[in-house]
């Protein structure tokens, strides 16, 4: 919450004759109130003060309640259920045998939880690199005209926007923060209220607490069941440094939310976290990066490389996968795998069965009434044999795939390309070369075994 605005007494050395110095005026615990909660506002005037009172914006008569029989020269105001009557703009003034003084600045009592909360989010994220600057968008349906941002800690403060409206009747406003600077707390929430009615907020926004980043020694991000996963699988995401971190965080482009987790040190020089994505869900699609930090620093290490997860299944079509020239390629030879689907795919991306690294994009083209995309191997190797499957996306979601279509297994045989009487058998092709090697050999064989034992081709002759 905002800190007490304290109206502090103002010391002048020049005052006019018949004045008396201003009050001090102050709520406690403070000056932004939860709706129901008590709340007690103060008028304390100087020593030579003998009478003191509160007035409110809107009220006739002024506040005038006294529960004991103090001096007059401190005046309280006591809430015990906060609502929006009772919020709005408070003055204090005292009178002394020299005259009466100065109304005092006015003080702001806020209730909160009149309406519903708005959203708070980072742009374009709340992990910010040290020295950096940040936008804070604080959005909401309910059409509020103001929106206050306010900034928890020790270095409390808070700011006003006015709103701006969206053509999908949200309304939002933009804050710049920065720069933004490590050893210091960066927590914020935000508020929404209505012109007519300012002192009326609605409940706060979920906090929001920015990371700053920009150590050295980025970690690595990595998962052992691959870049695609069906949904309602589980998943678990590792950040692994050869720095002895003592706690990760993940954090997921688009999202506020930062989940931290100590780190483990399997060996000397290592450290790591794990972090379980539990059933995989339309919400866990998205590109991840993982921060590490040392206790002793409140600087987050440089961000890890991307790490993108992609969730099969979760568009209705399943897309169709063959190869040119045939299943089974000779080394050297060049093959196309070919992705198509009737129904409009924006991108097509090919996944190797085993393999780790992200699976291949190719924005698709329209053609003879399909959507496909050719991948092409060029030349064979070694490398490329394998089981293929492919996905199809819409660029309104790119992390979120369609069923995959069926498995596709790529042969590599030989060290050339074979022609035999079926070209693209070359299995049978092998075979029959292997066969024709066989009689070869064997009738050398048997020419071989005549020279030395036919007629006149004895092993007694030869060494007569």
């Amino acid at each position: 919450m905002i800190s007490t605005l304290t109206a502090l007494l103002c010391l002048a050395s020049d005052f006019l004759p018949g004045t008396v110095l201003k009050p001090t005026l102050w709520a406690e615990p403070g000056p932004v109130i939860t709706w129901g909660n008590p709340v007690t506002i103060w008028c304390q005037g100087t020593l030579e003060a003998q009478e003191c009172h509160l007035d409110k914006d809107g009220l006739l008569e002024p506040l005038d309640r006294q529960s004991s029989k103090e001096p007059r020269e401190k005046v309280q105001f006591s809430i015990t259920h906060m609502t929006q009557d009772y919020a709005g703009r408070y003055h204090c003034y005292c009178r002394s045998p020299t005259g009466r003084s100065e109304s005092n600045d006015p003080l702001e009592l806020v209730v909160t939880g009149a309406y519903g909360k708005p959203a708070l989010a980072a742009l374009p994220s709340p992990v910010v690199a040290s020295g950096g600057n940040v936008t804070l968008l604080c959005g909401s349906q309910e059409g509020y005209d103001r929106f206050i941002l306010t900034k928890e800690g020790e270095h409390k403060s808070s700011w006003t926007l006015d709103a701006q409206r969206r053509p999908n009747r949200q309304t939002q406003a933009l804050f710049p923060v920065g720069p933004v600077i490590p050893n210091h707390r960066w927590t914020f929430r935000c508020y929404g209220c209505y012109r007519y009615t300012p002192q009326v907020w609605s409940h706060p926004s979920d906090p929001l607490e920015l990371l700053v980043s920009g150590g050295s020694g980025k970690p690595m991000i990595l998962t052992t069941q691959g870049p695609v996963v069906a949904s309602g699988q589980s998943l678990t995401l590792q950040c692994r440094s050869d720095v002895s971190y003592d706690r990760f965080t993940l954090a997921k482009e688009g999202t506020q939310v930062l989940p931290q987790r100590p780190a483990r040190q399997p060996q000397a020089g290592l450290s790591q976290a794990h972090f379980p994505l539990d059933e995989v869900s339309t919400l866990h699609g998205g590109r991840y990066r993982c921060y590490g930090r040392c206790n002793l620093s409140s600087l987050w290490s440089a961000p890890s490389d991307p790490l993108d997860v992609l969730v099969a299944g979760q568009l209705p079509d399943t897309p169709t996968l063959s190869v040119q020239p045939g299943s089974t390629v000779a080394t050297g030879e060049n093959a196309t795998l070919l992705c198509w689907s009737w129904s409009p795919m924006d991108t097509f991306l090919l996944s190797k069965e085993g393999e780790t690294h992200p699976p291949l994009h190719l924005r698709s083209k329209y053609h003879g009434q399909q959507f496909q995309a050719q991948f092409s191997m060029s030349p064979v190797t070694s490398a490329h044999w394998g089981t293929y499957r492919c996905y199809g996306s819409l660029s309104s979601d790119p992390y979120l795939l369609s069923h995959p279509s069926d498995p596709l297994e790529l042969v590599v045989s030989g060290e050339g390309p074979l022609t035999p009487s079926h070209p693209h058998n070359y299995t049978v092709g092998n075979l029959i070369r292997m066969a024709l090697a066989a009689l070869i050999l064997l009738g050398l064989g048997i020419l071989l075994f005549q020279a030395r034992h036919g007629p006149g081709g004895s092993p007694g002759a030869a060494r007569s």
